[in-house]
């Protein structure tokens, strides 16, 4: 009884957590002005964020077979999005006519 109750209120902080975490990446998105900044907000609040959401619906399952199957979920979108935002930075940088007046540091 005690267990469950610890492990719903682990669930949830970890899972209000990675709520926030999204929060947080929607706030870098509006925020920011140049696409690489708001793909680097996007991209590292993606792959935060889901890895803690999962976790917490891990906590809530129990250690079992779905738990487990999320875990793998996990495990591949920490793979994938980096790459995959790389490769669209890298898109970025080679097509953009104006990068050099974003990159300039104002004094």
């Amino acid at each position: 009884m005690i267990w469950e109750w610890f492990r719903f209120i682990l669930g949830t902080l970890v899972l209000l957590t990675g709520v926030s975490i999204f929060l947080l990446e929607v706030f870098g998105l509006y925020r920011f002005h140049f696409v690489l900044d708001r793909m680097h907000a996007a991209a590292m609040g993606d792959t935060l964020g889901i890895g803690v959401s999962l976790l917490g619906l891990i906590i809530f399952s129990g250690f079992n077979f779905t738990s487990l199957k999320m875990l793998l979920v996990v495990v591949f979108l920490w793979f994938a999005s980096p790459v995959s935002s790389h490769l669209i930075a890298k898109l970025e940088v080679v097509t953009d006519e104006d990068l050099e007046q974003h990159c300039e540091v104002k004094r």
